[in-house]
């Protein structure tokens, strides 16, 4: 590859581990994704425990995360805390591409299963995690808070690895 077929073509996008120094850009992201965001703070104490694990999301040369995932292992199971995309990357696919390795790390790990809760709304998220295998579980009524007051149900879900 050339110096300048570099320059055209960016890597494509890669998923790999991140640790407490990306805190502060994983709270922004959550920020834009969800009315009840963590904070910095609250990133740098999840990153910090040996039962979770973070991935992020690196689009071209960029060496701030677009985006994350974020389990905690607990044995053989695991759960998936949160997942967001920073806003100006959204629909583009780059979900599936965050969680497919990340799975993988799961299970390199030992992880057996995999849960995770949605919001019933969320019909992009729901659409991926069945994509990806999960199946619903069950259901939690008014669980989330939206930013206007009201509340709505989460889904349950699990996936076996």
């Amino acid at each position: 590859m050339s110096i300048l077929d570099r320059f055209l073509h960016p890597p494509a996008p890669h998923v790999e581990p991140v640790g407490t120094d990306a805190a502060a850009r994983l709270a922004a992201i959550h920020a834009s994704a969800f009315p009840r965001p963590w904070s910095t703070l609250d990133f740098e104490r999840l990153l910090g425990e040996r039962s979770v694990m973070t991935d992020g999301l690196f689009l071209g040369r960029n060496t701030k995360p677009s985006g994350f995932i974020l389990s905690r292992i607990v044995l053989d199971e695991a759960e998936i805390i949160t997942v967001a995309i920073a806003a100006e990357a959204r629909g583009k696919g780059h979900a599936r591409t965050l969680l497919t390795p990340h799975l993988d790390a799961l299970s390199r790990r030992g992880v057996a299963r995999v849960h995770l809760e949605v919001e019933e709304g969320n019909t992009p998220a729901i659409a991926l995690y069945r994509r990806a295998g999960f199946r619903e579980t069950g259901r939690r009524e008014g669980y989330y808070h939206k930013a206007d007051g009201t509340k709505v149900s989460a889904m349950t879900m699990a996936l076996d690895l």
